[in-house]
């Protein structure tokens, strides 16, 4: 019997040699097959999205509690070690309602950890969970201290070599994760210190009660090690560093507000440097914790607020005369060093990359928190609030 393919005949057994070749990939071996498609690229930039996958889990499980440490370690022979201070997570389930064990997880796509009703940062680009660091590690050592019994397991290129074994008593509770980006995959496994300190520092200080620490072991004149711990307003004075010019108040402006129109939450801080008109402004934004490089939603709301609040003050002091043009939100925004946070329940994103975020009510939520809160204060703290407004009328009035 015969088939028609296309115009062309087609014979029984032909299709049926067609079919044999077929190769159906599954699980860890598809992950090996094609890397980028799970961290983004065999470059530096997946090397980073793999220590993020692995940071993901000890993160998320410190937020639930309101506090905890992730300590992330270059190893002088070329791996990376994440630790936690969790409870330790067991390699075997508890149960059918339980969260998945260990080895699951790391055997396992999609098997990760579910955060239940908190919100989930976006550490990760692709999300796929540990396995997907397993299964492009040439080596992958777990250790979960527990109940006063530390087990080890070791896994080879996603493959378990031997059953968790007990390895001494533990001192304190946590997972350990070490593993080696495998050479044959990677262009490189040489991770960059300085990607990792500015993505730790920045999660660091957007998420309270958080304390992150990085050290590299490679440095042949000795370890270094960074600790990063915060909230938005130490953010603010940490790009303070490397602003131009000196502060024009000195207090920063710092505020959080909860919107269940958004379903979300968004955190703020500010301060406004004297680094000429149009000049020196560093306004950095966030999605769940997530960098959003070209801005969207949030941040146009943040800069909406800002105009308008200022502007009303300024009006309302006959700082400006009715013939006076209000200020723009570029002439407002000139010297301003900020951060704007966002936490949703669903965000929504343009383009496929998220680093542009959307969503109408977010917009208005934003715009309106921030001009209220920044109203108070220019209401509540005058001198300051008359260094900022009249250097910005002065601006707008000679442009």
């Amino acid at each position: 019997m015969q088939s028609t393919v296309g115009g062309d005949f087609m014979s029984d057994a032909a299709r049926t040699d067609e079919t044999a070749r077929i190769q159906v990939i599954e699980g860890l071996e598809a992950i090996r097959k094609r890397p980028g498609m799970y961290v983004g690229s065999t470059g530096p930039r997946g090397l980073h999205q793999m220590v993020c996958e692995a940071l993901s889990p000890g993160v998320h499980a410190a937020l639930a509690r309101g506090a905890g440490s992730v300590d992330v370690t270059l190893t002088s022979d070329g791996g990376v070690r994440v630790a936690d201070d969790g409870p330790g997570v067991p390699f075997e389930s508890a149960g059918d309602a339980s969260p998945p064990g260990l080895e699951a997880q790391l055997t396992r796509v999609y098997a990760g950890w579910e955060p239940g009703s908190g919100r989930v940062l976006r550490l990760a680009l692709f999300g796929v969970g540990l396995s997907t660091v397993n299964a492009l590690s040439s080596r992958l050592v777990a250790e979960v201290r527990r109940d006063g019994v530390r087990e080890v397991q070791e896994y080879a290129r996603g493959v378990a070599l031997a059953p968790p074994s007990p390895a001494g008593p533990a001192t304190g509770s946590g997972t350990t994760l070490t593993f080696w980006p495998d050479a044959d995959l990677f262009e490189t496994t040489d991770c960059s210190y300085e990607a990792l300190a500015e993505s730790l520092r920045a999660l660091a200080l957007l998420n309270r009660g958080l304390r992150l620490s990085l050290t590299d072991e490679r440095p042949p004149s000795g370890a270094v090690t960074e600790r990063f711990e915060g909230g938005v307003r130490d953010f603010v004075a940490f790009l303070e560093t490397t602003a131009e010019g000196a502060p024009v108040h000195p207090d920063i402006l710092a505020f959080e507000v909860e919107d269940p129109r958004m379903a979300g939450t968004v955190e703020v801080a500010l301060r406004w440097r004297d680094a000429g008109d149009s000049g020196g402004t560093v306004v950095r934004s966030f999605a769940d914790s997530g960098p959003t490089h070209e801005g969207g939603a949030h941040v146009e709301g943040f800069r909406a607020g800002l105009a308008a609040a200022l502007t009303a003050y300024a009006r309302e002091r006959r700082l400006l005369t009715a013939a006076d043009p209000d200020p723009d939100a570029d002439r407002v925004c000139a010297g301003l060093t900020a951060v704007v946070s966002v936490k949703l329940d669903r965000a929504e994103y343009s383009g496929a990359t998220r680093t542009l975020l959307g969503g109408a009510e977010v917009r208005s939520c934003v715009e309106e928190a921030v001009r209220a809160h920044v109203g108070t204060w220019l209401e509540r703290h005058p001198e300051q609030a008359s260094s900022v407004v009249r250097r910005i009328v002065g601006a707008a009035g000679r442009a």
